[in-house]
């Protein structure tokens, strides 16, 4: 199982190189788990950069993979991250449902270096 954070959804959906050779580290539908989080973050962004049209598709592909909600358990467990790993929430609650699910986290981001799990492609000079 894979959660793929917000930042490389973004750099798949706006084709940069960094998008591309992330393009083979997506998983199958069946194995991609989709936090609402990252849903959110995915709608504010493509709604803003792209419209709403665009916007929609990629929400309803979301929706083909394994949606997971932000329960009690994993609202719990992202804020016993906030607080050991001083990750803003979003970033927490992403990475308590890849954890939740005994999944990697496949991200962009270096808030995230050195977490277990984590398969970090960092943006370059970030």
């Amino acid at each position: 199982m894979r959660v793929v954070d917000t930042s490389a959804w973004i750099e798949f959906l706006v084709g940069s190189a960094l998008g591309v050779s992330l393009a083979t580290e997506l998983p199958d539908r069946s194995q991609w788990v989709v936090p609402t989080m990252v849903q959110l973050e995915l709608a504010k962004w493509l709604t803003r950069e792209v419209g709403e049209d665009k916007a929609d598709r990629v929400i309803a592909f979301t929706e083909t993979c394994v949606v997971a909600d932000l329960d009690t358990q994993i609202a719990l467990a992202a804020a016993d991250l906030c607080a050991r790993h001083k990750l803003a929430t979003a970033d927490a609650i992403v990475y308590a449902t890849a954890l939740a699910h005994q999944a990697d986290l496949l991200t962009c981001d270096r808030h995230f270096e050195d977490l277990p799990g984590v398969r970090l492609f960092p943006k370059s000079g970030g």
